[in-house]
């Protein structure tokens, strides 16, 4: 899937604390927990909470989150439609992988079981 410069580039530069709020409103209103949240985060990234933190208060765009990020090996394993985009079929790596962290925050906030989404089942 083939995405514009211009949508490219404003994913890179969005700041993850400007998301982090609304993916927190979206498992919470689920009644999932911010501990799942973290776990999710982590699992894709390898930031523990305090560096989630740090990211937030950093105002960290994306593309600097995943630059610092040490990618999970099975994030290839995350399929599927988000935003309208198929995310295996995204070319830009960066959009992709903030394509994987939407996709795992949308299943922990449809349910799914959490050694789906982390893809250890």
């Amino acid at each position: 899937m083939n995405t514009s410069n211009t949508h490219n580039e404003r994913i890179a530069k969005m700041t993850f604390a400007s998301v982090y709020p609304m993916y927190l409103a979206k498992v919470e209103k689920k009644g999932r927990t911010k501990e799942e949240l973290h776990q999710v985060i982590e699992w894709l990234t390898g930031f523990d909470s305090k560096k989630v933190k740090e990211l937030i208060d950093e105002k960290a765009t994306f593309e600097t989150l995943f630059q610092k990020a040490r990618l999970n090996p099975n994030a290839k394993l995350i399929t599927g439609i988000i935003c309208g985009y198929r995310v295996e079929e995204i070319e830009n790596p960066l959009t992709q992988q903030v394509r994987y962290l939407d996709k795992l925050v949308d299943e922990l906030a449809k349910g799914r079981k959490m050694e789906k989404i982390l893809r250890t089942a």
